[in-house]
């Protein structure tokens, strides 16, 4: 049987807690219960160090936020454990709806899930950080997606109006939903998870 790090398995804790507080959407509480029953079977780990991007020097900045939460600080501090392993990568594609600083300007890294610190395909659990004034492009992806957000910034989905959902905001994006995101004066931070496993 596979064992997962106590670091890891700290943020999978504080992970599950905080989602399972602050997400009220039926569709996105359901999902989430299901994201985490997977996740109650580790899956091989992935060692190596970790790999950071230009994004990453407002990182700190982020993670200084005073979230009000108790349970969003314990996410925090588990996140901070793990962060020096993760592998922050660049979205690969850009359909032009982006802002020219984009490219530096934001980075992601996969907690659990392809890359990740624990390898899986069933369910994908990561993480965003976009610099001031950035704005990610429009994308979708069949699998239904919930949100976790720990800084100030504004979303979108469909073609319905920027919102901000605010420090411990969460949202539910419906498979295949166009959605994007942008950062205002402070960076953007949030924690995403998928069931990679399910189609519209």
């Amino acid at each position: 049987m596979t064992q997962r790090s106590t670091t890891l398995q700290n943020f999978v804790d504080a992970a599950r807690e905080a989602f399972g507080q602050f997400a009220q959407d039926p569709d996105a509480r359901r999902s989430i219960g299901e994201i985490f029953t997977a996740l109650e079977e580790a899956k091989k780990a992935r060692s190596g160090a970790g790999v950071r991007l230009p994004a990453c020097g407002h990182l700190d900045q982020a993670l200084r936020i005073d979230t009000g939460h108790a349970t969003l600080a314990r996410l925090l501090d588990s996140f901070k454990a793990v962060e020096p392993f993760l592998q922050w990568r660049r979205r690969p594609n850009n359909d032009g709806t982006a802002s020219a600083n984009f490219a530096d300007g934001h980075a992601n890294a996969m907690l659990l899930g392809p890359g990740g610190l624990e390898e899986r395909g069933d369910v994908w659990l990561g993480v965003s950080l976009m610099a001031p004034k950035v704005r990610y492009p429009d994308h979708d992806h069949a699998p239904e997606e919930v949100y976790l957000v720990l800084s100030d910034g504004e979303f979108r989905q469909g073609e319905g109006d920027w919102f901000a959902p605010g420090v411990g905001g969460s949202f539910y994006n419906k498979p295949g939903i166009r959605h994007a995101m942008r950062s205002l004066e402070t960076p953007l931070f949030a924690f995403w998870a998928l069931r990679a496993d399910t189609q519209p």
